[in-house]
Order: structure tokens, then sequence, then C-alpha cells
């Protein structure tokens, strides 16, 4: 597929696919909703719309996080999207708490709802569209390591689980008034635990995350492979930029080596990591000592 040649045209795509497909739903779900005066259909149709502005914050996030390094930021713009991320995150906080209260005066008040036979076809044609929407996009977000993406796929299926309770209550609303205020109330949950699991990962990855068990095994390994001289691999800092990944590691190599050809080994392995592991390395060098000798071993 040509759109997934790129990360920026794979981020494009989704986008806009998104929008696309949120709008249309948005229109039919409000309609609907305001015409037979249900908070939860409202609010689910509100949340639909969410999602097309989440997913402009993703195209957004694509076009500036896809930006080369300049002389304010000379890693590049890679972290744009975790920002993005968080707005989205923000974005659906408010709706959370917005409809939470309104589903909680629906209950105070003992308003109920009836639903037509068009609305549960409306909502259950949304909420299976939606998940189909947001299995594309967690694919597409694991495949180029997305975390705007991901986010925007935690939307989308909060509004499919929100849309399939709505069919739900449809059928159990007539009996209980107080059905659609509990499915508002919901809603809004779904809501706010997306919100908090956009938060936790992109907070974590924008105050920084320490390198992966398995990436420091590969580290290691490709270091030491790189000559037998190489030991004591340690001190590994990871520093992620979106695809640009900077690593910083300390190695030791005898004592008695010239600094020339210490030199050249660490450009060699320098030189390996950014080929089979795609990571800019820093090698900083320490002498081992006799001493250490038994220790390395």
């Amino acid at each position: 597929m040509r759109f997934l040649k790129s990360r920026r045209g794979a981020g494009y795509f989704e986008g806009w696919l998104s929008i696309t497909i949120n709008v249309l739903l948005f229109s039919a779900k409000l309609l609907i909703g305001r015409q037979l005066g249900s908070v939860a259909m409202v609010a689910d149709a509100w949340h639909t719309l969410s999602d097309s502005l989440t997913s402009v914050l993703v195209i957004l996030s694509f076009r500036f996080s896809s930006r080369p390094a300049d002389d304010r930021h000379h890693f590049g713009h890679g972290r744009f999207e975790a920002i993005g991320s968080v707005i989205i995150g923000t974005l659906l906080a408010v709706i959370g708490f917005r409809f939470l209260q309104e589903s909680i005066n629906r209950l105070i008040h003992h308003q109920g709802i009836v639903y037509s036979t068009l609305a549960i076809f409306v909502f259950l044609f949304s909420a299976i569209l939606k998940e189909a929407l947001a299995l594309f996009s967690f694919w597409l977000g694991k495949k180029i390591k997305s975390s705007s993406l991901m986010a925007d796929a935690w939307h989308h299926r909060s509004d499919a689980i929100a849309s399939a309770l709505i069919v739900l209550g449809a059928f159990v609303d007539q009996k209980f008034w107080w059905v659609d205020g509990l499915l508002g109330i919901a809603v809004s949950g779904l809501i706010l635990l997306a919100v908090a699991s956009i938060f936790r990962r992109s907070v974590s990855y924008l105050l920084g995350e320490s390198p992966s068990k398995q990436l420091e095994r590969e580290v290691k390994q490709t270091i030491l492979n790189t000559d037998d001289r190489l030991t004591s691999v340690h001190h590994l800092h990871l520093h992620e930029y979106g695809e640009h990944r900077e690593i910083t590691v300390h190695v030791r190599l005898p004592a008695d080596m010239n600094l020339e050809e210490a030199h050249e080994i660490a450009t060699r392995a320098e030189r390996d990591l950014r080929e089979k592991l795609k990571l800019e390395a820093t090698i900083h060098l320490e002498p081992k000592q006799k001493e250490k000798v038994a220790e390395d071993k």
C-alpha cells in the first residue's frame, strides 16, 4: 500500500480517513439524538466529532514531527507527536467531564428516553464501523510506532463501546427510565479511562524512559561483537525524539591501548549500532585496569 511507504503518509491517511467517517457518523447521531432528546446519544455524537478534531491533531503532529533538525532543536521535532497526544487527551477529558455532569443531572430529574428503530440501527452500525477503525489505527500505530495514532485508536474504540452500550440500552430503557442517564455515565467513564491511558504513555515518553531490557541486550551484544577487546558495557542512556534515537554508553578497553586505536574501535561500534539498531550512539571509553579483568570476565 502506497500510504505506508512513509511514516508521515501513513499518519495522514489514518487522519483523513478518520475525519471523513466521523463527520458522517456525527451528523447522523446528533440528528437522531436531538429528535429523541437523548443525552447519551448526543454525548456519543459529540464524542464522535471529537474524534475528528483529534484526527486533525494527528495530521498536524505528523506534519510538525517530521520537520528536520534546526539550530534550536538539534535532534529534530519527533516529540511533537507525543505533545499532540497530550492535547488529544485533554480534549477527551473536557468532553468526558461535561457529559458526566449532564448524565448525572438526567438521573436527578428522572428523565428517560424512547429509542427508535432507526436510532438502534445507526448506533449499531457506528459501533461496528468505529471498532474496525480502531483496529486499523492500532495496527498502523504499532507498525510505525506512533503514540498519536495509538491515542486516536483509543478514541475510536471508546466511541465504539459507547455506541454499543446505547444499543444495549435501547432494549431496556422503556422499562427502566434511568438507563439513558446511566449509559451517559458509562460513556463518560470510558472517555476518561482512555484519557488516563493516553496521558500515562505520552507523559512517560516526554519525561524520558529507560531503554527496554531487550534493547539493552541488543546494544551490548552489538558492541561486544565489534571487537574482542571491548568489555563491560554499562551506563546506557536512551533519548528518543520520534524516529531519531540517541544513546550514550560506557565501555572499557585495555589501559595500554593508544588513543587512535581506541577511537577507531569506538567509531566502528557506533557505526554498527547505527546500521543494525538505528541508534545514534556516543561511546564513552574507560581504561580497563588489570584488576578489572577477572571482574569483566
